[in-house]
């Protein structure tokens, strides 16, 4: 008996592939071979990226509240560190977010963490 190929699922599959690869430059679009390869490559990349817009997002953020901070005449690292001291959670998005929109309530921030960290040096001396 003959070998069976299943052609009806076979050229569903390569047709979903192609499909996948269109705007692809070349045979990579055209020719299923190269197109399953190129598919199978950016499927990795997009994985590998949704993971790495999180960090890159965060940078972002962090670059921002530095300029903010710098602006107002304390550094990124001391400014997290009087947060945290005065016991405010908020993350830096909503800090970041907060420096753009309401420079006003940043400052205020700003004061809160300078108030924190003297308190806290004054603890640390006596």
């Amino acid at each position: 008996m003959a070998r069976a190929t299943n052609s009806p699922a076979s050229r569903k599959r390569r047709k979903k592939v192609l499909k996948y690869a269109k705007g692809y430059f070349g045979s990579k679009s055209k020719l299923f071979r190269y197109a399953k390869e190129a598919v199978q490559h950016a499927w990795q990349y997009a994985y590998r990226d949704r993971k790495k817009k999180k960090g890159e997002w965060r940078s972002l953020w962090i670059i921002r509240l530095n300029a903010a901070c710098r602006e107002g005449g304390i550094s990124y690292s001391r400014f997290v560190e009087g947060l945290k001291a005065s016991g405010i959670g908020l993350d830096r998005k909503v800090l970041a977010d907060i420096a753009v929109n309401d420079p006003k309530a940043f400052e205020a921030l700003i004061a809160q963490s300078r108030e924190a960290l003297t308190a806290k040096s004054a603890a640390k001396k006596s």
